[in-house]
């Protein structure tokens, strides 16, 4: 797909249309029209002989799959999924499982026989899995025992257990000769959940064609080693796997229950990791570990560059991690699960140097810049709500084409709901999400702004801005703050310091202090769950 000749060589725009588009080299893919499981593809993509190194290893407990028998594992399994289950094309398998070995496997042999693999989030309460559940629709289920209690009777009473023999067999003993179904590139391989913080949660189809496209990351060098620290059930981590697998390297997979910034960067120096995938809110808490303490920075000397995506990364955040990492650097990326997570991406010493970018379009993406209002394609430099357009795009929502129309239009174009601009060189800007901007006296408050100031106060660890409903104003900026340890910092204090950098409607009118900042397995921030925390009014303290 080449821009047309009158796109701007610098930012990809062209004003004829109103829109911009890619300007990285094109990635040889197959026919669209050939049929062809992402698996399938994947796999072709692998040299011959397979190299003899771990496809995957549990940071935790040190065990390795080498690349052998991943791929046996895989063949394995599908035939089993074929024989003993009697899953066929177009089956929904719902996977509720903590991140482990055997989940990547499981997702290929899902993909390979046809099924649709919907993984979720394991810490889900039994009332949210029962709602996921009634999105997908699943035929079968597969968790572990400690997960296998929260599925609805239908599902958990015919569930097979990854923890259990039955599973590991199915691994292990190659199953009969059975008859392989034809998979076209454009059939259902997954469904991953949107996060719903904005709205009800819903149910992304994504096509065996959508997750070939994660090829048109330029492929790391050989001895490139990543480590996954992002949840596998999101789009990020989900990806990341694929990606991991087609590229033939060794995929380092951070499996405690819980994040600790002080065992994921042992764990880099242990398994000699390159590559590190975090959250936001993830980055912080090795940067902060690292301030304290400069022993770990030693231990993970191996590390070159931290990947962070899913929610907005603080441009003090990157400014201070370097202080610790000098040898390290933190690239950016931004997409979403409608859009087969990364269409945006940082690559490059130039493009990561950038700082508050998250990059630019990749090969096969095009974008619009469209005003809220007026509906008007922009040109470089405004911001607006971000369109964009290309195979990465979910097939839709399942089961739910008014929500699917509402976000995708007939000519293709995913609305994202964030507000963005792409500037001159065409590197993206994320400003915020256009539903969480807040409305003051007439003016338009983006929250990730304030957040950013805030986040820049050197007793400031962590911050979160909501809008708080207001007679004359319409909404206020109040601010959630966590100090930093041992700090003092007032509300007061807190206040001056960001109404001097600001106009009048941006300042902060209030400044609740707290523990955490709630944060959903992106690291997004949970402003609704921030709003129904103001229980009282604050109106009086103004």
């Amino acid at each position: 797909m080449a821009p047309p000749a009158a796109v701007d060589p610098r930012s990809g725009y062209c004003a004829d249309t109103g829109t911009f588009h890619s300007l990285r080299a094109p990635v040889p893919l197959p026919p669209p029209d050939l049929p062809l499981s992402f698996p399938a593809f994947a796999f072709s993509l692998l040299p011959s002989p397979l190299p003899t190194r771990p496809a995957l290893i549990d940071s935790a407990t040190g065990e390795a799959v080498p690349f052998p028998a991943f791929l046996a594992r895989v063949r394995a399994l599908a035939a089993h999924l074929r024989a003993s289950l009697s899953l066929a094309r177009g089956d929904v398998a719902f996977v509720l499982a903590p991140p482990g070995v055997h989940v990547p496997v499981l997702c290929h042999a899902l993909m390979a026989v046809g099924a649709v693999v919907s993984p979720a989030n394991p810490a889900l309460t039994a009332g949210e899995v029962a709602g996921l559940v009634a999105l997908s629709k699943p035929s079968v289920a597969f968790a572990v025992s400690s997960t296998v209690g929260k599925l609805p009777p239908e599902l958990s009473t015919s569930a097979v257990l990854l923890d259990s023999p039955r599973f590991l067999s199915f691994l292990q003993r190659p199953a009969g000769a059975h008859a392989t179904a034809v998979i076209h590139q454009s059939d259902p391989a997954a469904i991953l959940y949107s996060s719903g913080t904005t709205g009800r949660a819903k149910a992304v189809v994504l096509t065996h064609r959508n997750l070939m496209l994660a090829r048109t990351v330029p492929a790391p060098p050989p001895d490139d080693v990543p480590m996954l620290a992002v949840p596998m059930f999101h789009i990020y981590g989900f990806v990341f796997c694929l990606i991991a697998a087609m590229s033939a390297q060794t995929l380092v997979l951070h499996t405690a229950r819980r994040f600790n910034a002080r065992d994921v960067l042992a764990a880099v120096g242990r398994f000699r990791v390159t590559r590190l995938a975090l959250a936001p809110a993830a980055l912080m808490a090795v940067v902060r570990t690292a301030e304290e303490d400069r022993s770990v920075v030693a231990a993970a000397s191996t590390l070159q560059t931290v990947l962070c995506g899913g929610a907005a990364v603080p441009a003090e955040l990157i400014r201070r991690f370097p202080e610790k990492f000098p040898r390290a650097v933190v690239a950016q990326g931004y997409g979403l699960t409608e859009a087969t997570a990364g269409f945006v991406r940082a690559i490059g010493a130039e493009e990561v140097r950038r700082i508050g970018s998250v990059g630019r379009l990749n090969w096969g993406t095009e974008a619009k810049i469209v005003d809220p209002e007026t509906g008007d394609a922009l040109p470089p430099g405004l911001p607006g709500e971000l369109w964009v357009r290309g195979h990465f795009v979910m097939k839709g929502y399942h089961g739910d084409k008014e929500a699917t129309s509402a976000i995708l239009d007939s000519e293709g174009w995913l609305k994202t709901g964030d507000v963005c601009r792409i500037d001159r060189d065409g590197f993206l800007f994320v400003v915020d999400r256009l539903k969480e901007l807040i409305k003051c006296k007439g003016y338009q408050v983006a929250p990730a702004e304030l957040e950013g100031l805030l986040q820049a106060h050197s007793d400031i660890d962590e911050a979160a801005v909501v809008g708080y409903s207001d007679d004359q104003a319409g909404e206020l900026p109040v601010a959630f703050v966590l100090r930093r340890f041992g700090s003092d910092l007032s509300e007061a204090q807190i206040k001056a310091f960001v109404a001097e950098q600001v106009v009048h409607y941006k300042r902060i009118h209030h400044v609740f202090f707290v523990d955490s900042i709630p944060r959903n397995a992106a690291g997004k921030i949970l402003r609704k769950d921030l709003v129904k925390s103001m229980l009282h009014p604050i109106s009086s303290k103004l």
